[in-house]
């Protein structure tokens, strides 16, 4: 079981991996100009993305589960007619958010409500990374699908050429040819469309003889298309609670001044190393939990879970610690910004809380994905959302300031962590 695990893990976790230390570079060229401006500018940047394309997150999470169980049944028809509704969908959404794109800028500006040096930033960031909407879309449906088919080696490869192509066009645009904020955004659409062109190669070769003529029949059959939108769209709602409460952190803490504000959004890019790195377990136990729940393996499933929390939480306790010993030295090599280093410094105790705590909601995330109880996975982060986050927000952000804003977004994970595994006897092991 642990080969099977890791089989799939490792290679997620060296992918997703690349896709946090992007962001810090994006981060760290910005955050070696002359102003926190910058920092703020290509933080909230990010932010509109993360809350425009995870919106669309359904078609990697969604696709993933839905795949791994017609793998479970035998059922290999099905799962390229899943590959090209995700398809489909991912080409209307990046045209629906095209023809809106004016009007996305303008209502995440006023929600940012910050000075006018960083809504310029902010409006070239958002003008020339939009682009990127129908690779990015496409993506999330074609690694969703190969992680359903039990290969995590093709995503690796993709997310890692992506991110490499990402931060050397990133660099020589925003540095060499001194193009700043525009030049980050365009390194990212042109490594999207690369990605793109990598991730339709790489289907033509390795599962171009499995497709057959009845996997282009019954595409858009009403039943079929119903249970996609249904799971989907739950996981849709759960996506953007959690991109609602880190966009409204975000924001919140640049209420606390721009030092303040530009250091949460450097300790974050921190914790998203960790997120992203136990995430690695998560998309293993989605696409392997998956697999034995279409198989109604009732006795590997409960294995799986086990197992892929001992190495989530074994990841998280050593993230926990090398934050704990280096977590100062990390953000000098992220910013030369003596004073967002200081302000940062005396926050660091939340960095190390981030990542053993965060390891629970994450694996159940996956297995929740895996098993398709995404109304229940919808119902936990509603909760931890609105129930939780926002009052403990509101009560702690008023008596302890910034350590207040940084204990309700814990209290948020805990909520997560501990809902979900009170729900998980009734939604995992008794549905098999």
């Amino acid at each position: 079981m642990n080969k099977e695990i890791l089989k799939l893990a490792i290679p997620n976790i060296l992918a997703n991996l690349s896709v946090p230390l992007l962001s810090m570079v994006d981060v760290a060229l910005m955050a070696h100009l002359n102003s926190e401006n910058y920092i703020l500018a290509i933080g909230f940047g990010v932010m509109i993305f993360n809350f425009v394309y995870w919106g669309f997150g359904f078609l990697r999470m969604g696709i993933t589960g839905l795949t791994a169980q017609e793998v479970g049944k035998g059922n290999t028809d099905e799962t390229y007619r899943l590959l090209f509704r995700g398809l489909i969908i991912a080409f209307i959404g990046a045209i629906i958010l095209f023809v809106f794109r004016d009007l996305l800028l303008q209502l995440s500006l006023y929600f940012i409500e910050t000075n006018p040096t960083v809504n310029q930033q902010v409006s070239t960031y958002f003008n020339v990374r939009i682009y990127a909407a129908p690779a990015t879309l496409g993506l999330y449906a074609f690694i969703g699908w190969f992680l359903g088919k039990q290969n995590a080696s093709i995503p690796m490869v993709i997310t890692i050429t992506i991110n490499l192509i990402n931060v050397f066009l990133s660099y020589y645009l925003a540095t060499n040819l001194q193009m700043e904020t525009r030049g980050v955004a365009l390194g990212t659409v042109i490594a999207q469309y690369s990605g793109l062109l990598m991730a339709i190669v790489f289907f033509l070769i390795y599962y171009k003889k499995e497709l057959t003529k009845k996997a282009f029949q019954f595409i858009l059959e009403w039943n079929a298309l119903k249970k996609f939108m249904l799971v989907n769209s739950d996981i849709i709602i759960r996506t953007l609670c959690l991109i609602f409460t880190l966009s409204f952190f975000k924001v919140m803490s640049a209420k606390e001044g721009d030092i303040v504000g530009a250091a949460n959004i450097l300790l974050l890019e921190i914790t998203a190393i960790a997120v992203y790195g136990i995430d690695g377990f998560a998309f293993a136990v989605e696409a392997i939990s998956g697999k034995y729940f279409g198989a109604k393996d009732k006795i590997n499933l409960k294995k799986v879970i086990r197992y892929c929390f001992y190495w989530g939480l074994a990841f998280g306790s050593l993230y926990s610690l090398a934050f704990l010993f280096f977590g100062k030295q990390i953000l000098m090599l992220i910013t030369s910004q003596a004073e967002v280093v200081n302000v940062a410094t005396d926050y660091l105790v939340w960095l190390v809380l981030f990542p053993v705590l965060s390891a629970v909601p994450f694996i159940w995330d996956g297995v929740f994905i895996g098993v398709t109880a995404s109304k229940s996975m919808r119902n936990t982060m509603l909760f931890s959302t609105f129930v939780i986050f926002l009052p403990a927000f509101f009560l702690l952000q008023h008596y302890f300031g910034n350590h207040g804003i940084w204990a309700s977004l814990i209290l948020f994970v805990i909520a997560r962590g501990l809902s979900q595994t009170v729900m998980a006897k009734k939604v995992v092991y008794d549905r098999i």
